[in-house]
């Protein structure tokens, strides 16, 4: 595919070739290069070729069938946009600067190919709705895209919390040792907000998959068009019921890409805890060397580039969700040109969100998982100091009291520098008479475990069964 080279282009002379655009009737003077270069949005929007030549298609058979061109010019068309596409394809195709998009790139091709059956084409809309159309096709087929990485992640996931269903390791909230938890439960934490971004990329889908064309410049056609029928060869669930929102409506950009912006949230905090769990402070995990580098200084250091990439990444398409949101607040109805400027931070939004989607399921396949720091790292902290609360309770305790008890008892073991599980029985007895020697097990890091045994818990045989219903779920 040969990009568009202004220096190789009227472009460069400044001269505007009338013929060559389909506005130019109404000027007197021919735009000036820098305007032209400015304005056009052919650099980018060339991505959409092969879903402007699905709508052209799909209108010139609704043209065709409504009588409002021939059979013969459709058939032309047709043949005429295959060819179109093929070129494109091949990279054969000659993007020029001067017919500003995609779209008068492929019509004016059109037009030199199968003469005026091509200048038919254009007959009942305009640039403003087929630019949304093309757009949400090619948003509807990355959606998909993006919901099947999505569940290759959690199969990821998955996989890795299945064989570590049981391996301990500390929860933190405030990044301080909290209770014991599963390894395996922490990551289905994430196979749950990996689940919701799913259904909001498929709520989503729903809000896309409806069709602008035929909505024309803002105020439909006087043609006696056919919808509902371009809607159903084009595959839409239905047709944008008001002309003037269909070509001004770019509320499926702006949730495409908040929608991106969380699957992003979610991935910089596991990348975040990556980054902390592969560091030698934390050794819980080691990150395959394939998706990491060294220093260009010290030998040693062994850095988790795609991780804090992510984390880095995740700030990009934040800010191409501001962008959107900046884009559209000041505009009145209906089309405007700014509106050209949603492509590109929409484009790489999904470009960002695809490769970050794949990269993630694969280096998750490469986690080397280090049991034995992360349980000792479970004993600091006094992490079953909750389970001894819960143990007076069940003993007859009201919780607030249980509580300033099991506080009392832990700055005692802080002073003795031992965990609750190490204070003899006497010792505990003299914060509650209650304690007997059953107490020991529900000290455990087990027993702890084990005591959390329903739905959502951590106990091991809730995480298998968790992990199960997932797999069902993703099929």
């Amino acid at each position: 595919m040969k990009a568009p080279n202004p220096d190789n282009s009227s472009a460069a002379t400044g001269s505007l070739n009338k013929k060559d655009t389909s506005w130019s009737g109404r000027f007197n003077e021919p735009v000036a290069a820098l305007v032209k270069k400015y304005t056009a949005s052919v650099y980018f929007d060339q991505r959409l070729a092969a879903f402007d030549i699905q709508g052209s298609i799909a209108h010139a058979q609704m043209l065709g069938a409504q009588n409002i061109i021939s059979m013969d010019d459709v058939i032309a068309i047709e043949k005429g946009l295959s060819e179109i596409l093929q070129e494109i394809e091949a990279g054969q195709f000659e993007w020029l600067l001067d017919l500003e998009d995609v779209h008068l790139n492929i019509e004016k091709r059109l037009t030199d190919k199968i003469g005026d059956a091509g200048k038919r084409l254009h007959t009942g809309r305009s640039r403003n709705d087929q630019v949304a159309t093309d757009v949400r096709l090619w948003l509807r087929v990355t959606s998909d895209q993006v919901i099947a990485g999505l569940k290759k992640l959690q199969i990821s996931l998955l996989d890795l919390a299945e064989v570590n269903f049981d391996t301990v390791m500390p929860g933190f909230t405030h990044l301080q040792v909290a209770q014991p938890v599963t390894f395996g439960h922490h990551l289905l934490a994430y196979v749950e907000m990996l689940k919701r971004d799913v259904e909001r990329f498929t709520d989503g889908r729903h809000r896309i998959n409806r069709l602008p064309l035929g909505a024309a410049a803002l105020a439909g056609t006087s043609y006696l068009i056919n919808r509902e029928m371009v809607a159903k060869t084009l595959g839409f669930e239905g047709v944008c019921e008001n002309s003037l929102d269909a070509v001004s409506d770019r509320d499926f950009a702006i949730e495409f890409t908040f929608a991106a912006s969380l699957v992003m949230t979610h991935l910089s905090r596991l990348s975040e805890e990556l980054i902390l769990w592969s560091s030698p402070r934390f050794a819980f995990v080691d990150i395959a060397d394939r998706f990491c580098t060294g220093s260009s200084i010290m030998p040693q250091k062994k850095n988790p580039d795609v991780p804090e990439l992510v984390r880095g990444k995740t700030g990009r398409v934040y800010g191409h969700l501001t962008a959107l949101l900046t884009l559209m607040k000041g505009q009145p109805l209906a089309y405007n040109k700014d509106n050209q400027e949603d492509k590109e931070p929409l484009f790489d939004t999904a470009d960002t969100l695809l490769v970050t989607l794949e990269i993630y399921a694969d280096m998750m396949r490469g986690i080397t998982v280090n049991k034995e720091n992360m349980r000792q790292a479970a004993f600091e902290g006094f992490a079953t100091a909750t389970d001894l609360a819960d143990y007076l309770v069940k003993k007859g305790m009201p919780f607030r009291d249980a509580h300033e008890v099991v506080a009392l008892a832990v700055r005692h073991a802080v002073d003795e520098k031992v965990d609750l599980s190490e204070l003899p029985l006497a010792t505990l007895q003299q914060f509650a008479p209650q304690i007997t020697d059953d107490v020991f097990a529900v000290l455990t890091l087990e027993g702890s475990l084990q005591s959390r045994n329903h739905i959502g818990g951590t106990a091991p045989a809730q995480v298998k069964a968790a992990i199960a219903r997932a797999r069902k779920v993703l099929g």
